[in-house]
């Protein structure tokens, strides 16, 4: 059996901390808060119409803005809750409830390859530890020929950069570039923010 996520572990802790974190976003969306600056980064570097799998999609919001500048989009979550309030704020893409160590859309009838793989929100500093290096490697089984996944977390979440860009070697995705943020600077040894796009050898 796959071990828990950190996001469940605290969810079954503090069984609000789901709604919490939903209407923290929307709140900043109330307030006028730029909140689609990575799916921004994401629609540069697709093709148009791209399918797009939103890993650790949370509430929807790189997803849906991603869906409605016209891409195929597929969002999947752990969080049940998060998952509905996707559905009710972000309209259009198909959101699913799932763990990522166990993530095979083709098994759910979603076979076709991605053009991109998205995962922002400090998603892979919610994993079980012992499931990073699973979990990147079923993101890659699902890529296409040249597809690509950005995957972007803060430091000091004990996760490293050095060893998670390690998990993602050892799982067949080598960078093609790392930057610091998603506005595009460049990632130094002193950068506090990863944002890797990955591709698969």
């Amino acid at each position: 059996m796959v071990e828990q996520s950190l996001w469940m572990q605290k969810v079954a802790a503090d069984p609000g901390h789901s709604q919490w974190y939903i209407e923290r976003f929307r709140e900043m969306e109330r307030e006028g808060r730029d909140l689609s600056g990575e799916a921004r980064l994401i629609d540069a570097m697709a093709p148009r119409g791209a399918r797009i799998l939103d890993a650790g999609c949370g509430p929807g919001r790189v997803g849906g803005y991603l869906a409605a500048a016209g891409h195929d989009v597929v969002g999947v979550d752990v969080d049940p809750a998060l998952i509905a309030a996707a559905e009710q704020d972000h309209p259009g893409p198909r959101w699913l409830v799932g763990d990522l160590a166990e993530l095979d859309l083709p098994a759910r009838g979603l076979g076709e390859p991605f053009d991109v793989i998205v995962s922002a929100g400090n998603v892979m500093t919610f994993l079980a530890p012992s499931t990073r290096g699973r979990v990147l490697a079923r993101l890659r089984a699902h890529l296409g020929p040249g597809g690509r996944a950005v995957i972007g977390f803060g430091a000091g979440r004990d996760y490293p950069h050095e060893e998670f860009l390690a998990d993602a070697a050892q799982a067949g995705l080598v960078p093609d570039l790392l930057l610091s943020t998603w506005d595009l600077r460049p990632f130094t040894e002193d950068s506090d923010f990863l944002v890797a796009v990955l591709r698969h050898v």
